[in-house]
């Protein structure tokens, strides 16, 4: 079978951009520039995760900022204390959504949509930094060629008794299963198997009655 990615490490980028609780608001825009990054993870001690500085929390500061006349202080935006704030461990939102390394992309790809974020921190068990796994980083499975997707999808099905004659076809990701099926009832089933495999970006089914 193709060796595709399964777990987060396998696409993470490992050498992660991370700053101390203690860093100052201009090292970390300067960070931010310099790796053309949108978020930050906040370490603590040997390297625990801690929070995560992003944008978002760096905003408020320029928000916030007095017009013309208008007086300083008594900042009506609900993030009035970030707009104070110089260090990370006070813009930082925390605690910080990460993923492990070994969970499935899929799991990471879930959390990204959920929580709505571009970027996750990577840890270990411990809740040590171990990485950064970002939205492209999770699109890099659909770079796989299409003899890759065709082998391990036709290993897929080998291991299924009822798929058995089925031909496997892939154009630019896109799987045709062809050949006769018995039970139409196990459609659903193939079709989940095959899709599961990762880089497959359809499928199309010519599964007659034989």
């Amino acid at each position: 079978m193709a060796n595709s990615p399964r777990t987060v490490s396998d696409l993470m980028t490992h050498t992660a951009v991370a700053v101390g609780s203690r860093a100052s608001y201009k090292e970390i825009v300067t960070l931010m520039h310099r790796w053309k990054v949108s978020a930050l993870p906040v370490l603590a001690g040997e390297g625990r995760v801690i929070g995560v500085v992003s944008e978002a929390d760096l905003l408020p500061k320029e928000e916030n900022r007095p017009e013309g006349d208008t007086a300083a202080g008594g900042s009506p935006f609900a993030d009035a204390a970030k707009a104070d704030a110089v260090y990370a461990e006070d813009l930082m939102s925390s605690p910080a959504v990460t993923v492990h390394a070994d969970a499935k992309i899929t799991e990471a790809a879930r959390i990204m949509a959920r929580r709505r974020v571009k970027r996750l921190p990577v840890v270990d068990g411990g809740g040590m930094l171990r990485g950064i796994i970002s939205r492209g980083d999770l699109l890099k499975v659909f770079l796989r060629p299409d003899d890759d997707i065709a082998t391990e999808a036709g290993a897929v099905l080998a291991g299924l008794p009822a798929a058995a004659g089925i031909e496997v076809e892939v154009a630019e990701g896109v799987v045709t299963l062809r050949g006769g099926l018995d039970d139409r009832a196990l459609v659903p089933l193939i079709a989940r198997a095959v899709r599961a495999v990762e880089g497959v970006v359809d499928i199309r089914l010519d599964l007659p009655s034989p």
